[in-house]
């Protein structure tokens, strides 16, 4: 069993950021320029949030946070987004999700321009990524893909099964893994809350993608012998042995699941570091004007 340390990769990503913005510096070109829009005080999302300010700090990118209180109201957090949108300075920038429920998320998401859409959320980004087009593809799928690449892990002609089917993970991950391409090239199965039969057909994949939010789910008596499992669960839950009062469970009963793995992700510290670099990846392929609309 291979542990596929993604805290590694992401900061081996992170110097090779910073070295590529050093050069775009001593050229005498734009540095690269990250915005992010936090309404409400949620605790994950002020997490998140701070840590994608950090990793801008570490590898040179200019950051941008923008905070909101909870009671805005639709129309202002749009003007905020137009005027994003208009602002040169600014490559990318991203409206952190959940918002409060006066606001429809995916009006605010279809307001974003899609050229500096580095979440890869808006409708034209996600369709340029069903038909292999080039696009900003949503970091944490991103991330995944850019860890199967470095681990060099197999993909073409293995069953994939996908246990999730959210528009943020489990339906572009579906996409990214059956596209032409490498990584990719695999048979793809998406399992959900209304499948039947979930067990057996879970043993029969070579490759496990488990993102339906319910810590443990994804058991040792579910996985076949060989399979390579990536955990993407990030659930917050109680714990005594922790200064914060938490910690965070994945969806895989790791003790149970890693001894029959040849590669596996680690909650935390695998799939979840790669999703803030994934970020920092389309905001500067953004700010080089890398992909044309």
């Amino acid at each position: 069993m291979q542990l596929i340390d993604g805290k590694k990769v992401s900061d081996e990503i992170k110097q090779e950021l910073a070295k590529e913005v050093e050069m775009l510096k001593n050229a005498g070109k734009k540095i690269p320029h990250l915005a992010a829009v936090l309404v409400g005080n949620d605790g994950p999302s002020e997490t998140y949030v701070n840590n994608k300010v950090k990793a801008c700090e570490q590898t040179g990118f200019v950051s941008t946070l923008l905070r909101f209180d909870e009671t805005i109201t639709e129309k202002f957090l749009l003007e905020q987004v137009e005027r994003l949108n208009t602002d040169k300075d600014i490559d990318g920038f991203i409206v952190q999700l959940p918002l409060p429920p006066q606001i429809n998320e995916h009006k605010v998401i279809e307001a974003i321009d899609p050229r500096k859409d580095v979440d890869g959320f808006h409708p034209v980004n996600i369709g340029r990524t069903v038909i292999g087009m080039p696009a900003y593809i949503s970091a944490t799928p991103a991330g995944i893909m850019e860890l199967v690449r470095r681990y060099k892990i197999e993909t073409s002609g293995k069953h994939c099964v996908v246990v999730g089917r959210s528009n943020i993970v489990g339906r572009p991950m579906s996409i990214l893994m059956s596209l032409k391409n490498y990584p990719g090239d695999a048979t793809v199965t998406v399992c959900h809350s209304r499948t039947h039969n979930m067990k057996e057909i879970v043993m029969r994949a070579d490759i496990i993608i488990a993102a339906i939010g319910r810590p443990g789910f994804i058991t040792g008596d579910m996985v076949k012998d060989g399979a390579v499992v990536i955990d993407v669960g990030t659930t917050r839950v109680k714990s005594d042995q922790t200064k914060s009062g938490f910690r965070l469970r994945g969806d895989v009963y790791f003790e149970s699941v890693a001894p029959k793995c040849s590669f596996i992700t680690p909650v935390p510290g695998g799939v979840g570091p790669m999703t803030i670099v994934s970020l920092l990846m389309n905001t500067l392929k953004a700010a080089k004007k890398e992909i044309y609309f």
